[in-house]
């Protein structure tokens, strides 16, 4: 089995851990040769690379590890390159979410107007990160979970059409997945799912077990009589426990298929809206959560000299789905995942240029998706309608237009008025003036 060099672009995020850990967990499946974190921020990533030294030296000695803030060290002679940046940071995500709020509207990560902003300052540095790591490592495949991944993989795709070793992929159907598994008592692994709709936006529409039997139907059965948590609930913060909370609402409301959770701030943006608090969101929890934990347990790690007796470092969905979609690539496994990809007939009444996240095997040539076929009325119109915002979106980007910045945040759901689009748009454009182009 070949041995792999990985570069990890956003060391120094608090996924970090969890991915390291998983890549020590997995190295039957897919084998190391280096390990580079690589980050802007040399100091959230010290702590982080000090950590991953002592747990490869632990659990992975031959694996070599590194840490730096110079690309051309970081993206040179590497197989994979695992993207999650955050370009802007906790900062910025705080104006994502609070601009919105302080106006009325939605203010979440990678939905509505909050996800417009993160979108366009995503689209910048993820074209200069393909354009560096093509220069240094022109045949290296680039797993992107940069969010938000349905925003950032249209713009990949309009702006790099030829390459066919960028694959963008979210783990929230993984989490989903494995939520499911347990409901069912199940392994996870012996499930197979069916799958469409956009990043952050689907649905599934079968969930078939080893037998070939489709425990859809149970699984929407315990979450009407029961409810709805994630697997992992026990370490998740409030918010993602109501989050989870609301997919026996949509199932009570829209019965045909299992939703993605995102799909609540599209189908009732006035009640989350009542529900968020304008003064203390999601950042704000986050901070004072998973980044003070991660945090603080890399640095007691690093003053001990081991990684012994840790229960916050650990590996999760995210982390195994990334090192796992690598291995089945690398090793031509065809294991099936849920990956975005350009439509181009999957679903049959879709246009073609629609990033569409579907069902596919994943080998050494890619993914190859399941057909879908048609699909009903109510969800190729709600499916259109997000793809319009986000390829307006894209465009804005790609032509420097105030007018399509505009169109795009009135078709979307959480918004649906051009007066709100064009006050936020205003207050998001100052706000970013440092990352965004200039918008004419």
């Amino acid at each position: 089995m070949k041995k792999n060099n990985i570069v990890l672009v956003g060391g120094g995020s608090t996924w970090t851990p969890g991915i390291l850990k998983a890549m020590t967990t997995h190295l039957d499946q897919f084998a190391l040769n280096k390990v580079t974190l690589y980050d802007i921020d040399a100091e959230r990533q010290n702590i982080i690379g000090e950590f991953a030294k002592i747990l490869f030296r632990e659990e992975a000695p031959d694996v070599e590890v590194a840490y730096t803030t110079d690309k051309e060290e970081a993206y040179r002679d590497v197989d994979f390159v695992f993207c999650q940046m955050r370009t802007g940071g906790f900062d910025m995500r705080e104006q994502d979410e609070k601009i919105p709020l302080s106006m009325g509207l939605i203010g979440q990560e990678t939905c509505g107007p909050g996800g417009f902003a993160y979108g366009l300052r995503s689209i910048r540095d993820m074209e200069e990160m393909v354009k560096d790591v093509r220069s240094l490592s022109p045949n290296a495949w680039i797993l992107n979970y940069t969010n938000p991944a349905a925003i950032v993989g249209l713009a990949l795709d309009k702006l790099f059409p030829e390459d066919d070793r960028i694959l963008n992929i979210c783990d929230q159907p993984v989490n989903l997945m494995r939520s499911y598994a347990k409901l069912i008592d199940h392994d996870v692994n012996k499930l197979e799912p069916e799958y469409f709709g956009l990043n952050h936006y689907g649905w599934f529409t079968a969930i078939y077990d080893e037998n070939g039997m489709d425990v859809a139907p149970k699984i929407k059965e315990i979450v009407l009589n029961g409810g709805f948590r994630p697997v992992d609930a026990e370490q998740r913060d409030q918010s993602w426990l109501d989050t989870y909370a609301m997919v026996e609402d949509m199932l009570r409301d829209f019965p045909d298929y299992l939703p993605n959770t995102y799909l609540q701030y599209y189908l009732y943006p006035d009640y989350k809206l009542s529900t968020l608090d304008p003064d203390y969101t999601r950042t704000d929890e986050v901070r004072n959560g998973r980044e003070q934990k991660v945090f603080a347990e890399c640095e007691r790690i690093v003053k001990n000299d081991t990684t012994q007796d840790s229960k916050v470092v650990h590996n999760d969905a995210h982390g195994d789905m990334m090192v796992e979609v690598a291995a089945s690539i690398a090793n031509n496994l065809r294991k099936t995942y849920v990956v975005i990809v350009r439509n181009d007939g999957i679903v049959s009444n879709l246009d073609d240029d629609v990033m569409i996240e579907v069902a596919a095997s994943l080998g050494k040539n890619g993914p190859h998706p399941y057909s879908v076929g048609k699909i009903d009325t109510f969800y190729k119109g709600l499916i259109e309608s997000q793809h319009a915002f986000e390829k307006l979106t894209v465009e804005a980007y790609v032509e420097n237009s105030y007018t399509k910045a505009l169109q795009a945040l009135t078709l979307n759901r959480t918004i649906v008025d051009a007066k709100k689009a064009r006050k936020v748009l205003d207050a998001l454009i100052e706000a970013n003036k440092d990352y965004w182009p200039t918008l004419n």
